[in-house]
């Protein structure tokens, strides 16, 4: 579940994976919200892009990386006090889309998803994903177009043609689906 940077994001944009929200200890670590479903990549990435809150970019150069408590501890080179780590709050921390996990076959990330358009067999044009929403046991794509939105899981059966390259998906859908 990697964020864009922003939606609609080019494929050769990068791609959020946390955000620092806080200083953590005294030796300049920083505490950060993950942006990802694939935490284990921090312990091999070496130098990641950060994008400030008012849009500056740099590079950090992570030195060490842990999980605690659902969130990751990162230590970056050249922040090493409470008040040089205060100045990462609030970044985003960035990779390229060269760098996502490779997913299965039938996986998609949700920012994928995201503004492609959904069609039925017959060419009925229903809308765009506006959201992937995961509450259940299949993710739900919010489809949404002028004022009304549909709910349709994302489940092979259902939707027959994912074409990511083109963002279109191509739904079959069991009677009285819409209507829900």
């Amino acid at each position: 579940m990697s964020t864009p940077l922003h939606p609609g994001a080019a494929a050769d944009e990068l791609i959020a994976v946390a955000r620092i929200l806080r200083p953590q200890g005294r030796r300049g670590e920083v505490i950060a919200e993950l942006l990802t479903d694939f935490p284990e990549r921090f312990t091999s990435l070496g130098t990641l892009r950060a994008i400030r809150p008012a849009g500056e970019v740099c590079d950090l150069k992570l030195e060490h990386a842990w999980l605690h408590k659902g969130r990751v501890v990162l230590k970056f080179a050249g922040y090493d006090t409470i008040d040089q780590a205060e100045g990462l709050r609030d970044v985003r921390l960035m990779i390229s889309r060269s760098e996502l996990v490779e997913l299965p076959a039938h996986s998609y990330y949700d920012f994928d998803l995201v503004d492609c358009e959904v069609v039925t067999r017959e060419g009925e044009r229903l809308g765009c994903v506006a959201e992937v929403q995961r509450h259940g046991a299949a993710p739900l794509l919010a489809v949404r177009d002028q004022g009304r939105e549909y709910l349709i899981p994302l489940a092979l059966d259902i939707c027959t043609e994912i074409d990511i390259a083109r963002k279109r998906i191509v739904v079959e859908l069991p009677e009285g689906l819409l209507e829900i």
